[in-house]
């Protein structure tokens, strides 16, 4: 019912910076929990960082801690992740996803939809 897209990647040189926007489609996502993930060459899909429902609260993994920041526009319907003193590390597919705020849920990757990922590329 929600269809996400992100956008906004590509390759840059370490230490640039890059905004990725994940616009959803299908109904507002003013209620739901959104999160950024990532999935490197060969590796498998990590956890990059949350913005809540309410208030905006945000959690990030420690690899990014300090250098990402997670928003969310409601009115634009979008999620947004800024992306600071990228590392070649840093390279991979980023997936933005949301999720209905249920009772005990809190499984890392439990999340209801997910967009199709966008490719960033950190040159070293």
């Amino acid at each position: 019912q929600v269809q996400l897209t992100e956008s906004g990647g590509g390759l840059v040189q370490a230490g640039g910076s890059l905004r990725l926007s994940c616009g959803a489609s299908g109904r507002t996502i003013s209620s739901m929990n959104l999160g950024w993930f990532r999935q490197p060459p060969g590796k498998e899909r990590d956890f990059v960082g949350t913005v809540s429902r309410i208030g905006g609260t945000t959690t990030y993994a420690d690899s990014v801690k300090g250098r990402f920041t997670i928003s969310r526009d409601n009115a634009k319907n979008t999620v947004y992740l800024q992306m600071n003193s990228l590392k070649p590390e840093d390279t991979a597919v980023y997936y933005c996803a949301a999720r209905n705020p249920l009772p005990g849920r809190t499984g890392t990757f439990d999340y209801d939809y997910w967009g199709q990922g966008t490719q960033v590329t950190v040159s070293s």
